[in-house]
């Protein structure tokens, strides 16, 4: 079978260069072009790559040997890249959050539908092997009703995307701060481990880095329809010492258990904590359980890879993935929702 052909749209951020390694381990997938408006940025990866590259991404999305396309844009010009990408009959990964509102995603998922084609963003948490116990472990009955968590993110500061991404810290064009580009991914991953979705939030935000119009620092708690409380910690604020430059955390509590684990971000190892008075935890109450991951290059190793691969075979066998846009439109609709919390000092309830 001929590989599907593969266009990377949008240079100017930290991810679209680890991607490529992932493609490359995956024979059904072949990247052939990039787009990028940054001639600099462009100039660099096509001469280390040997891609074919445009400034303008339209041009790209012409080429009839490009299936998929990954789009890692500014997040206010994620929509139209999104539009035009679907109405050219291409499959599309779109970076987390997707764009600068949620009223843009839903215009992502509205396109996709219209055109027939797949839509998906890389939470990748999904794909961790540890998240995937965790959510057996609660799915046995093994925390009993969860009570509450808690989602910790703290990146490094802002300074780290002068260089490649200064846009991020634009409110008009990323949409927002860590808690849009970070705490989304711990949004995701609840709503995904409690299949549950969050209703009513109270957020407070900090900014203390001059010439930025993000925050720094951002806040929550959010109470989930089935009466789970969480507690959200997200930042750009570890120094540069900081291992592997961020400070994780995720927490579970329910009625007959708990777990507890700080995943190892850039690293192969990891280990879960459970403690559980369910029958069938009798003997060991207390227990660690450890895992080593496959050494993989590309961003976020083996769940990266296991992300791209099941989108091609999403493509390939006309699936649903695993992983929506009406999924991302939902985790920022919880963060918009935090920021006006923020904004009016009242608790903001949501839709479901």
């Amino acid at each position: 079978m001929k590989p599907l052909g593969v266009g990377i749209i949008g240079l100017s951020h930290l991810h679209p260069r680890d991607y490529l390694p992932l493609f490359a381990q995956v024979p059904q997938t072949q990247v052939v072009a990039v787009a990028e408006s940054n001639k600099e940025f462009l100039q660099e990866v096509t001469s280390q790559t040997g891609l074919q590259g445009y400034e303008d991404y339209n041009a790209l999305l012409e080429r009839k040997d490009i299936d998929i396309v990954a789009v890692f844009l500014p997040h206010a010009q994620c929509p139209d890249a999104v539009e035009a990408a679907a109405n050219h009959g291409k499959h599309i990964i779109v970076e987390k959050p997707m764009a600068s509102t949620a009223v843009g995603i839903r215009r992502m998922v509205d396109a996709a539908e219209s055109n027939n084609v797949k839509l998906s963003v890389p939470y990748l948490w999904r794909y961790s092997v540890v998240s995937r116990e965790i959510k057996r472990i609660i799915n046995d009955g093994a925390l009993g009703e969860i009570l509450s968590c808690e989602g910790r993110c703290a990146a490094g500061k802002p300074e780290r995307y002068m260089k490649l991404s200064p846009w991020i810290l634009d409110k008009e064009k990323s949409g927002g701060g860590p808690m849009h580009n970070l705490g989304v991914h711990w949004i995701d991953l609840f709503h995904w481990l409690f299949d549950d979705e969050i209703v009513s939030v109270q957020g407070m935000v900090t900014r203390n880095t001059p010439d930025i119009t993000v925050e720094d620092s951002s806040f929550a708690l959010a109470r989930f329809s089935k009466g789970a409380v969480a507690i959200l910690d997200i930042s750009y604020s570890v120094p540069a010492s900081y291992p592997h430059g961020r400070d994780l955390y995720v927490g579970i509590r329910g009625t007959k258990g708990a777990i507890s684990w700080s995943p190892a971000f850039g690293g192969i190892g990891d280990e879960l904590f459970v403690c559980s008075d369910a029958p069938g935890y009798g003997c060991a109450p207390l227990r660690t359980l450890s895992f080593t991951a496959q050494d993989v290059p590309g961003y976020c190793g083996i769940m990266g890879l296991e992300f791209i691969q099941d989108f091609v075979q999403v493509i390939l066998e006309d699936k649903e993935p695993l992983i929506l846009g009406a999924d991302g439109a939902k985790a920022l609709d919880v963060v918009e929702a935090i920021y006006k919390s923020a904004e009016t000092g009242k608790e903001v309830s949501l839709k479901i």
